[in-house]
């Protein structure tokens, strides 16, 4: 039997690759972003609860989630992005974490 123990460990960083086709012709390529493969259960509440209608809902989720390959927050103070963008990177995290 397998302790839980054995499971625990520090979050990783973990490639996200947003492919969606309507992405792919209106930015001219897939796009990529990282996230950890381990989050709070807060974060999890969080997004369980979020309406993607709800801009500052959804600018506080991608703030803290979509992260640039050395972890550090893609939408800042002075960065944000599109929201179609944003849309797509919040049901692509959803979906890698639910696995």
């Amino acid at each position: 039997m397998k302790k839980l123990s054995e499971l625990a460990g520090k979050p990783s960083l973990t490639s996200i690759i947003i492919d969606d086709q309507d992405i792919v012709e209106k930015y001219g390529d897939e796009l990529e972003f990282f996230v950890y493969d381990k989050l709070p259960i807060s974060t999890y509440t969080k997004l369980a609860s979020l309406d993607a209608k709800d801009a500052g809902q959804l600018y506080n989720a991608v703030k803290d989630l979509v992260l640039d390959e050395k972890g550090l927050p893609v939408v800042n103070d002075e960065n944000t992005l599109p929201m179609d963008v944003m849309n797509a990177a919040i049901l692509k995290v959803t979906d890698s974490l639910g696995k």
